[in-house]
């Protein structure tokens, strides 16, 4: 198990990075895809045509959004901690993504950086 820490500069407000991070229609917006996503603790999630899976655990509107993303036959969760910080270019964004599967942590990390923090910095270029 292996865990991903970054910072990523987005180009808006942290209420307008929280708003894309958790509204289906905007998730849908900058990822192309249908998204199943809600504020609600103990709901379920789905992202790009359900490759990504999890449920949501918490939420602090505008500033924090935590989530266990799902792995076949994981004993310890994946946590994925996204908080929101105003900077003078807009958020910064730190990732904290713990106990990735050591046969995913590429692909994971690729993933972050291109097809989620990317688009979502592209979209709001």
């Amino acid at each position: 198990m292996k865990d991903y820490k970054k910072y990523f500069i987005i180009p808006a407000t942290p209420d307008e990075v929280y708003l894309a991070l958790t509204l289906p229609a905007t998730l849908q917006l900058w990822t192309g895809e249908e998204a199943e996503m809600s504020t609600e603790p103990g709901s379920e999630f789905s992202l790009w045509e359900r490759s990504i899976v999890g449920k949501n655990l918490e939420f602090e509107t505008g500033k924090k959004m935590v989530q266990q993303w799902y792995f076949d036959d994981q004993e310890e969760p994946s946590i994925v901690t996204i908080k929101l910080h105003p900077h003078k270019q807009g958020t910064s964004a730190e990732l904290l993504h713990t106990n990735i599967p050591d046969e995913a942590y590429d692909e994971m990390v690729e993933g972050w950086n291109q097809n989620y923090f990317g688009l979502l910095i592209s979209f709001y270029e």
